[in-house]
């Protein structure tokens, strides 16, 4: 998702990535959001871009690198033999994406992690045809679909298996944003 993103801004706005942060990187501002802020209001874009921009500015690599090419390598390795459940995680990724500018999201060798100022969730292919989604917030009640995490990875409390696009839901995003303010 991020090496689309980083196709579809310089498809959009014929600058590459690694000129948007060395325009940020001169603009003189200190704070995430008002990089953010600059580059909507002076260039157009969209927040996703801007946020793009900064978080790739503030890592300090180069931004046509191994960064962004390694989360785009770890991606497509989780699906490669899983890719009808890609579509999933997209649509996952989307909204996670809408939470806030201090959405994280660090891919792993079997799933992405999705970070605010601590973990709040995970995703990840657990097999051809589920993917699991891991919620980090031990004071949610357990329903029959929001079940403890027990084996499935230890850096979760609760755990929603979802084997089709439609189960991401307002229900499933609801238990995501309750983790990702309780991350913040």
């Amino acid at each position: 998702m991020i090496d689309k993103m980083v196709h579809n801004l310089e498809e959009s706005t014929g600058v590459k990535l690694d000129e948007w942060v060395a325009r940020v990187n001169a603009s003189g501002l200190e704070k995430h959001m008002e990089k953010v802020k600059h580059l909507k209001a002076e260039y157009g874009l969209t927040h996703g871009y801007a946020n793009l921009i900064v978080h790739t500015a503030k890592s300090g690599l180069p931004s046509k690198d191994t960064s962004v090419d390694k989360a785009a390598e770890l991606i497509d390795s989780q699906y490669a033999k899983k890719a009808d459940l890609k579509p999933i995680y997209d649509k996952l990724i989307e909204a996670v994406s809408a939470f806030g500018p201090d959405v994280e999201i660090a891919p792993k060798k079997a799933y992405v992690s999705l970070r605010r100022k601590k973990q709040f969730g995970l995703i990840q292919p657990s097999t051809k045809t589920r993917l699991d989604v891991g919620i980090c917030h031990k004071k949610a009640e357990t329903t029959d679909r929001l079940e403890m995490s027990g084996s499935f990875n230890s850096m979760a409390s609760h755990r929603v298996r979802v084997t089709d696009i439609e189960q991401v839901d307002r229900e499933l995003i609801d238990w995501l944003k309750a983790s990702y303010e309780a991350a913040g």
